[in-house]
């Protein structure tokens, strides 16, 4: 099927081309995801080289599941959730997270948000990439995807306690990184 190179076809164009096997179709879908969806995997996979293997790992799997999106919500949200998940699938093959006890948990304090608080989201980004990766996973997964820490932990195959704990020891990493480097302290 030639798509009129005049009209831009709509999310339920591209998603019956795609379950066609149209690759007019599944090009236009990749044309217009795929510099989100690499966002999406450079969240979590720092090396480039990785993340556009997983990015690539994650369209096939979008092509492969487009007859199960029920149109229930937004289409780039449907997307963006299987690289998210195929992300984090990478990324649990190349790391374990640090086990924190639940009892850890509860000693760990959650005031390092001002420190952050005071920087733009590109800053913050370019930032979150120099945190271990489990530190990388739940911060990006609850601060930047928005999932809760019992999403997390079902995702990540962790306790809701270690994601919390993952949380906010990533934040006081990011804190520490965000003083030496810009110099902004805390007054208490």
């Amino acid at each position: 099927m030639t798509y009129p190179s005049n009209q831009i076809p709509t999310e339920t164009d591209l998603i019956n081309g795609c379950i066609n096997r149209d690759p007019e179709m599944q090009k236009l879908l990749y044309d217009r995801f795929s510099s989100k969806m690499y966002g999406v995997c450079l969240r979590y996979i720092e090396n480039p080289e990785d993340a556009n293997d997983v990015m690539q790992e994650g369209f096939i799997k979008v092509y492969k599941n487009l007859s199960k999106f029920r149109g229930e919500g937004s289409f780039e949200g449907w997307i963006r959730r299987i690289f998210i998940h195929t992300s984090i699938e990478h990324y649990r093959k190349k790391v374990k997270l640090f086990n924190v006890t639940e009892v850890a948990e509860n000693t760990i304090e959650d005031d390092n948000l001002s420190a952050l608080d005071s920087l733009a989201v590109k800053d913050i980004l370019s930032i979150v990439n120099e945190l271990t990766p489990g530190y990388k996973a739940v911060f990006n997964m609850h601060v930047i995807e928005g999932y809760s820490h019992k999403e997390i932990s079902q995702v990540l195959g962790i306790t809701e306690g270690t994601s919390k704990s993952q949380l906010a020891r990533a934040k006081g990493v990011l804190k520490k990184i965000i003083e030496k480097r810009f110099g902004q302290t805390e007054s208490k």
